[in-house]
C-alpha cells in the first residue's frame, strides 16, 4: 500500500490544481515552445537521410559534387534554424518555468504575511525557508526541464520511429527499439525511492536552514555563554544528516546511468549485429545502415530523457506536495465578517467575559476577562510573568479570533471590524521591539513609508530618542543591521515607541514597553502620553508600577483571570497582589537609594 502510494505521486505535480493553474497562466509561451521543438526534431531528423543519400551516392556513382553540394546546403540551413529554435525554445520553455518559479514565490510570501501567529509558533524560519528555495528550484525544474525533456522524447521518437520505419527497415527497427523501452521501465520503478529519498532530504535541509537561522540570530547569547564549541558539534551534526540524506539520493539517481548506458549499447550492439547482416544481404543500403545508426543514437536520448524526466518530476512532485501543504494552511484571521461600511473606529473598548486558549490546548490562558476602558482613558495592566497580559492585546489587535461578541471597539464587534481598519488605528509597541534590516527612520515610518522627515523628528523627540539619533555617524539615515543589532535595547524599546507615537492611532498599546530606559525618561515619554494623547485611549502593560500609578484603571490579572481592578490609590488600599508588587518596589527602591 505504501509503494502504490507513492508511485501514485510520481505525477502528482500534473494533477495538483494549483500545478495545473500555474502551467495554463503562461500555456500560449508553451505552445510557442512546443512548435519550436517540433520543428528542431523534425529537421534532426531528416539529416541522416541525407548523409545516407550522399554515401549511396558515393558508392553508386550517381552523385556529383554538385549534388553533394546542395544536400550540404540543405544541412547548413537546417542546422541554423535548429540553432534558432533552441535559443527559442529556451526563451518560451524555461522563460516560462522561471516566471512560475517567482509566481510561487510571490504567492508563498503573500500567504505567510496573511496567515495567524499560532501558524509561526508551529513552523520554523528555517523550514519555511527550505520551502521557498529547494522547494522551489525543484517544481521549476519540472515545469521547465522534464516538461521540455517530454515533449522532446515524444517528438523525437514519432519522427525518428517513422522514418526507421519507413525508409529502411522494420524488423530491425523493432529489434533495435525493444531494449531502449528498458531504460524509461528502469527508471519508472525506481522513481518511487527518489521520491522518498528526496523527500527526506528536503526535510533535512529545512533542519540544517533553521538551525542556522536561529543560531546567527542569537549570535551574542551563544557568545555569552562560551557555546561556540557545542553549537559548531551541534551544526556538524546537522549537516552530516544533510550530507547522507543526499548521498542516499545521489547514490540512487548515480546507479540509474550506467544502467542506461549498458541498455542502449545492447540496442546499439543488435543494430550492428543484425543491421550489418542484412545490409550484407543487400536488405538495405550501406547508406541506410549508416542512417539507421544515427537514428538509434537520436532515439537513445529520449529513452535516457524520460527516466530523466520522471526523477525530475518525481523530486518537483515532492517539492510540490510540500508547497502544497504550506498554500492550503488556513488564513485564520480574515475580513470574512468585516463590514466594509465600517472605515474608522474609536477608541472606547469592551470586553465582555472573555476566554481565551492556545489551538491543541485546552487550558484557558484568559477566563472571564471583563472591563470596559473609555476613549480618552488609560488603562494599565500589571500581573506576575506569563498570566495572559500579552494575549489579551493580541487579542484586541486580532493576531488571534476571540469568541464571537466578547470584545468590542466602539459599538462594533471586533470581528465585523476590517482588518486594516483596526489595526491601522492602533499602535502597538511590543516587548521584543523588533527591528528591520533599514535606516532607522524607514523603521519609524513603518506605517507610512510617505511620511515626511519632520514627523519622524518629532515622534522621536516624543519618545526621547532624537538625541541618541542625531549622535549617529549617518543620522536617522543610520542601517540598524539586522534585528537592530547596533542598537541598545533601550534604543529600540525608544524607536518602537516612535513608531507607534507616529501613526497618532485611537488605541496606543505599550507592552512592557519602558523596562528597558530609565526612569527620568520613561516619565518623560509618560508625561507625553498624558499631556498629548488626552482623548485617545493608551493601554500600558508593565512590571513597574512606577509606569501604571497615573493610570485612570488599573487591572491585575493574575493566572488568567483579572483579580483586582482600580485606580492606584485604590489597589494599594485592598492590600492584594498589587499592593505587595508595589511594597516590593518601594523597598528595592529604597535600598538602591541608600546604596
Amino acid at each position: 500500500m505504501k509503494g502504490k502510494n507513492k508511485n501514485a505521486n510520481i505525477f502528482g505535480l500534473l494533477k495538483s490544481e494549483y500545478a495545473r493553474k500555474l502551467f495554463l497562466r503562461y500555456l500560449p509561451k508553451y505552445l510557442l515552445g512546443i512548435v519550436c521543438l517540433g520543428v528542431i526534431d523534425y529537421l534532426q531528423t531528416t539529416i541522416p537521410l541525407y548523409i545516407g543519400e550522399i554515401i549511396d551516392g558515393l558508392k553508386t556513382g550517381t552523385v556529383n559534387l554538385n549534388n553533394i553540394w546542395d544536400i550540404l546546403i540543405l544541412i547548413i540551413i537546417c542546422t541554423v534554424v535548429i540553432i534558432i529554435g533552441r535559443i527559442a525554445w529556451r526563451l518560451f520553455i524555461f522563460g516560462s518555468a522561471r516566471n512560475i518559479e517567482r509566481d510561487i514565490r510571490n504567492d508563498i510570501f503573500s500567504h505567510l504575511e496573511n496567515l495567524s501567529s499560532d501558524f509561526y509558533s508551529k513552523h520554523k524560519t528555517g523550514e519555511i525557508m527550505a520551502y521557498i528555495t529547494n522547494d522551489i528550484n525543484a517544481v521549476r525544474q519540472s515545469m521547465g526541464q522534464a516538461f521540455l525533456m517530454i515533449i522532446d522524447v515524444v517528438f523525437l521518437c514519432v519522427f525518428t520511429i517513422f522514418n526507421m520505419v519507413a525508409n529502411i527497415n522494420v524488423s530491425l527497427t523493432i529489434l533495435a527499439v525493444i531494449p531502449l523501452i528498458f531504460i524509461a521501465l528502469t527508471t519508472f520503478l525506481l522513481g518511487p525511492h527518489i521520491y522518498e529519498r528526496f523527500s527526506k532530504k528536503q526535510a533535512a535541509f529545512a533542519d540544517m536552514s533553521d538551525f542556522v537561522q536561529e543560531n546567527l540570530s542569537g549570535m551574542n547569547v551563544v557568545k555569552s555563554f562560551t557555546q561556540e564549541n557545542n553549537e559548531i558539534k551541534a551544526f556538524e551534526k546537522i549537516n552530516q544528516n544533510y550530507f547522507s540524506k543526499n548521498i542516499h539520493l545521489v547514490k540512487l539517481r548515480a546507479a540509474i546511468q550506467p544502467i542506461m548506458r549498458a541498455i542502449a549499447g545492447l540496442s546499439l550492439a543488435i543494430a550492428v549485429g543484425y543491421g550489418g547482416y542484412i545490409a550484407l544481404d543487400g536488405a538495405i543500403s550501406v547508406g541506410e545502415f549508416a542512417a539507421f545508426i544515427q537514428y538509434l543514437g537520436m532515439l537513445v536520448w529520449p529513452m535516457m530523457a524520460i527516466g530523466m524526466a520522471i526523477n525530475i518530476v518525481t523530486m518537483g512532485s515532492a517539492a510540490l506536495a510540500r508547497i502544497d501543504k504550506i498554500l492550503k494552511e488556513p488564513c485564520e484571521i480574515t475580513d470574512e465578517n468585516a463590514d466594509e461600511n465600517i472605515t474608522n473606529i474609536d477608541g472606547n473598548i469592551k470586553i465582555d467575559d472573555l476566554n481565551f486558549s492556545y489551538n491543541n490546548t485546552t487550558n484557558d490562558v484568559l477566563k472571564g476577562i471583563k472591563f470596559e476602558v473609555k476613549e480618552g482613558e488609560t488603562l494599565g495592566i500589571v500581573g506576575r510573568t506569563g498570566t495572559g497580559k500579552t494575549t489579551l492585546v493580541n487579542l484586541l489587535m486580532r493576531l488571534y479570533n476571540a469568541d464571537e461578541n466578547k470584545i468590542f471597539i466602539g459599538e462594533h464587534e471586533i470581528s465585523t471590524i476590517p482588518l486594516k481598519v483596526l489595526r491601522s488605528n492602533i499602535g502597538y509597541v511590543p516587548q521584543d521591539n523588533f527591528m528591520f534590516s533599514m535606516s532607522v527612520e524607514d523603521n519609524v515610518k513603518l506605517a507610512d513609508i510617505d511620511m515626511n522627515h519632520e514627523d519622524v523628528i518629532n515622534a522621536c523627540k516624543a519618545a526621547c530618542v532624537h538625541e541618541n539619533i542625531v549622535g549617529f555617524a549617518d543620522g536617522y539615515d543610520t542601517l540598524v543591521g539586522e534585528r537592530g543589532v547596533t542598537l541598545s535595547g533601550g534604543q529600540k524599546q525608544r524607536i518602537s515607541i516612535a513608531r507607534a507615537l507616529i501613526k497618532n492611532p485611537k488605541i496606543l498599546v505599550l507592552d512592557d514597553s519602558v523596562s528597558a530606559v530609565d526612569t527620568d525618561t520613561e516619565e518623560q515619554i509618560l508625561n507625553y502620553i498624558k499631556t498629548n494623547r488626552k482623548n485617545k485611549t493608551n493601554i500600558i502593560i508593565a512590571h513597574r508600577i512606577s509606569t501604571l500609578m497615573h493610570a485612570d484603571k488599573i487591572i491585575v490579572i493574575d493566572e488568567g483571570e483579572i483579580i483586582e481592578a482600580g485606580t492606584h490609590d485604590e489597589l494599594v488600599d485592598i492590600g492584594g497582589l498589587y499592593n505587595s508588587l508595589y511594597q516590593k518596589q518601594l523597598l528595592n527602591s529604597d535600598m538602591e537609594e541608600g546604596v
